[in-house]
């Protein structure tokens, strides 16, 4: 039974802290559940019950709470979590450390990209696997967002590739004033947006002006679903705006609707080559300056030393330097 607990006079005193007790405190967060964290740690219940009840004392706090049929933590154990998953997870590296043999691997990763990146990077990446990690599986999944640091926390995947610029500067700025940062990235290529029409739109004939751009039709790829993004960001810096009356979460599914409506859309242009629709389109320069689209890969700093996700990251790099080396 969970009791709440009086909060001690003075500060714990790390000295004399239990380590394992932290152990179960993070199987407690990890599965909300005593039960299931004591078949995790093969412990009985009791055990458990006990070394929460132990750490609430020394900690002053309550941690959990039951909730319906699972636990809840208390937002001082949502703070205290991370920090102490991420120590244990790199104890454990450094005294057991894990090889990873490509050749022998039945690894499985978890990439999270558009589709657009995805038709860029995967070709290169699965002739790399085939050669030097045959038993290895890669598992692409949609990026639904463009900041990746709670999926990534999660470890819903292994790392996720994309713009995160406003994530980065973030970062950066953490970074700058001292603080924790809990996020790693590496740029892998510079890319470039075009506005996209089909051959016989209207628009196709005489230069795309800025006013010709506004006035038109648009279809927007959001992941969101929201009718606002980066273009629309520099054309309100300019006190400009367009009419987007099609947003999809795809870009080949844009590129599909271009080539047989009216609409412009604003797509990767090494996409365009790639979406097997290139002689039913035209690409035109933006009609206004755009900043140069940086391509990033992002990971939580918790892999930063695991063999497995190192040897990833050098794989997604090569694939990256494959695919836009002549581009």
């Amino acid at each position: 039974m969970i009791n709440s607990i009086q909060k001690p006079s003075t500060a714990p005193n790390f000295r004399t802290l239990d380590l394992n007790l932290l152990r179960v405190f993070d199987e407690v967060m990890a599965e909300r559940s005593l039960t299931k964290a004591a078949h995790n740690l093969a412990l009985t219940q009791p055990a458990v019950s006990n070394a929460m009840r132990r750490l609430r004392e020394t900690l002053g706090d309550d941690l959990v709470r039951r909730s319906g049929q699972g636990l809840e933590p208390t937002p001082r154990a949502n703070a205290l979590w991370p920090a102490v998953r991420e120590a244990l997870r790199q104890l454990q590296e450094t005294l057991v450390p894990s090889p990873f043999d490509p050749a022998t691997s039945q690894a499985t990763f978890v990439l999270a990209m558009a589709d657009a990146t995805a038709s860029a990077l995967i070709p290169g990446l699965l002739n790399i696997v085939a050669r030097e990690a045959p038993g290895t599986c890669l598992r692409v999944v949609p990026l639904s967002t463009r900041d990746p640091r709670a999926l990534l926390d999660a470890e819903t995947a292994d790392l996720a590739i994309g713009l995160f610029p406003n994530v980065l500067a973030d970062l950066t700025a953490r970074a700058q004033s001292g603080g924790a940062v809990s996020f790693a990235h590496q740029r892998l290529y510079d890319g470039e947006y075009v506005c996209v029409l089909r051959a016989n739109n209207p628009l196709a004939n005489g230069p795309l002006t800025l006013n010709r751009f506004c006035a038109a039709r648009h279809m927007l790829v959001s992941f969101s679903g929201k009718p606002f993004g980066f273009v629309d960001e520099a054309l309100t810096a300019l006190q400009r705006q367009r009419r987007i009356v099609l947003t999809v979460n795809q870009f080949f599914t844009a590129a599909r609707v271009v080539a047989q409506s009216d609409l412009l859309a604003v797509l990767p242009r090494h996409f365009v080559s790639q979406a097997d629709v290139g002689n039913e389109l035209v690409i035109r320069s933006l009609p206004f300056e755009m900043p140069v689209v940086h391509v990033d890969a992002m990971w939580h700093k918790r892999q930063q030393h695991n063999s497995a996700h190192q040897w990833l990251r050098g794989a997604i790099t090569a694939s990256a330097k494959l695919a836009f080396t002549d581009n």
